[in-house]
């Protein structure tokens, strides 16, 4: 491992620089997490300005983390053969002038491109900006510390890209809430040339392409398939989609075995605290992303919140999954990390649990009251088992063991809101079959309707009426089952979250150090 000479590779403890370093990485963490939540705001004015497709609507939201998700392998191995900093730097220009792209995108097919462009760019940011942290604090107890603040700066987003994006679309076009990650960006690009060192190893290999392009093959494969089952059932295209991804998966794997400089390194994953820990945090994630963005359609098309009051009302949580994560390294200096994550997963479970109990008059305070509850129990669960796969991995391993790490996040993240949300669109789709008849309206408003919550919102715009309002509030009670349902799964999920985590991580020790 090479570094910046500014760095004292003997000194065990982070000093004054390292820390300083820290406030900086969590600049494009911020900014990542805030792209994610506006968007989901946005989404009804973006329905209703370029009318996508359902279809198109989904790769809108999904593509970005798609993309993701099928780079950051590459993308952390390219930061340990140029640098993690040089990276990080490239990286944020790139998002930025895609963000530009994406605001100002004329239509679906145009945002569309923008987005993914988006998602490569983000790749680069979310494993530079862990495997620094890894290398910039070696104590164990600074480590939890750091990853804490790392992680808080990711809820930080959560918190306040609603209350932003909310404004914003209150008195703007939804595109400006792609234009937040400018300023962010630009401030990184000064400051983080004076401040993080840089890191690169010094014996790194060339950089296997034919295996980028099969991580990433397999993972839009894979998903693909799921999306068009989801779209229109089970058929043989959807099956051999699926089918390709895991063939390209399994040929990467092999690849990776016969190569000496692998983009992954399987021995990382003979650790049980390192697979487990990747496990745990996949499951997080699902569930958390694929609620989520259900939830934001619900407080704005079922409610009737506008956007910015939808912000307003999901920033109690924001707040709270903000404090929990802030508090990991303080709570895990007395438990256990199996013991801190099994009840992380057990207040997830209860605040899901309470979710389909929403209806009627206090509907709005109980799903921002289960929310909270679950926002708890959400922080300890991403701050320890990040801090569990760095910790399992060895220093040199850095690029590597962050790269699988945050491909393990934004892996599930993408399938919680293919796969919960295919689910949804099944029991909307489903309940909508029972649209009475004699209503004074077309067969397209009618199929519109039948289609997604948004189609119905937008026919009951274009065509006004009391059959337009019948079948608005169907609409509106078909999607509101829909998240019933998703949020009992999320629930059963995260209980065997919890066990999982009891039973397969309850002999590792609390981390021996400090914070000073």
């Amino acid at each position: 491992m090479m570094m910046d000479a500014s760095v004292n590779p003997a000194a065990l403890r982070a000093g004054r620089r390292e820390w300083l370093g820290l406030a900086v990485l969590t600049l494009p963490c911020l900014i990542y997490s805030m792209d994610l939540t506006v968007l989901n705001l946005a989404a009804p004015q973006i329905a209703a300005d370029l009318k996508p497709s359902a279809a198109q609507m989904l790769w809108i939201v999904d593509i970005y983390g798609f993309l993701v998700a099928g780079s950051l392998i590459t993308m952390g191995t390219l930061g340990d053969r140029i640098g993690r900093r040089r990276l990080l730097m490239i990286g944020a220009l790139a998002f930025g002038a895609a963000s530009i792209l994406a605001a100002f995108a004329p239509n679906a097919e145009l945002l569309i491109v923008a987005r993914a462009l988006l998602g490569i760019a983000g790749a680069t940011l979310a494993p530079s900006t862990l495997s620094l942290l890894r290398n910039m604090f070696d104590d164990p107890r600074q480590r939890t510390f750091a990853i804490s603040v790392w992680g808080t700066s990711y809820a930080a987003g959560s918190a306040i890209g609603p209350v932003i994006g909310g404004i914003l679309l209150e008195f703007f076009w939804w595109g400006s809430v792609f234009l937040i990650a400018l300023p962010v960006m630009a401030l990184l690009l000064v400051v983080g040339p004076r401040l993080l060192p840089e890191f690169r190893d010094a014996n790194a290999g060339r950089l296997d392409f034919v295996s980028a392009g099969l991580s990433l093959a397999a993972v839009l494969a894979v998903i693909y398939g799921l999306k068009r089952i989801a779209e229109h059932g089970i058929g043989w295209l959807p099956f051999a989609s699926i089918a390709a991804g895991l063939v390209l998966g399994a040929l990467f794997v092999r690849r990776q075995r016969r190569l000496a400089d692998p983009l992954i390194d399987l021995a990382l994953f003979r650790s049980r605290v390192f697979s487990t820990a990747l496990g745990v945090n996949v499951v997080g994630c699902l569930v958390i992303f694929g609620i989520f963005f259900l939830l934001a359609q619900h407080l704005q098309m079922v409610i009737g919140l506008s956007p910015l009051e939808a912000g307003l009302w999901t920033l109690p949580a924001a707040l709270a999954i903000t404090a929990s994560s802030m508090s990991a390294s303080f709570i895990v200096a007395r438990f256990r990390p199996a013991t801190v994550i099994a009840a992380g997963f057990g207040l997830l479970a209860f605040g899901l649990a309470l979710m389909p109990l929403a209806h009627g008059r206090f509907a709005l305070e109980i799903i921002v009251g289960a929310w909270v509850i679950s926002a708890v129990g959400l922080g300890p669960i991403f701050i320890l088992t990040t801090d569990l796969l760095l910790g399992a991995a060895p220093a040199e391993r850095a690029g590597a063991a962050s790269a699988i790490s945050e491909t393990g996040a934004e892996f599930g993240g993408v399938l919680g809101i293919a796969v919960l949300g295919s689910v949804a669109v099944a029991v909307y789709r489903t309940a909508m079959l029972d649209v009475p008849a004699g209503l004074d309206l077309t067969p397209a408003a009618i199929a519109a309707a039948r289609d997604t919550l948004g189609g119905a919102v937008a026919m009951s715009i274009e065509y006004p009426g009391p059959s337009t309002t019948a079948l608005l509030d169907l609409a509106r009670t078909a999607f509101s089952a829909s998240v019933d349902t998703v949020a009992v799964i999320c629930a059963v999920i995260a209980v065997a979250g919890a066990v999982a985590a009891w039973r397969l991580l309850r002999d590792v020790e609390r981390p021996k150090g400090g914070h000073g």
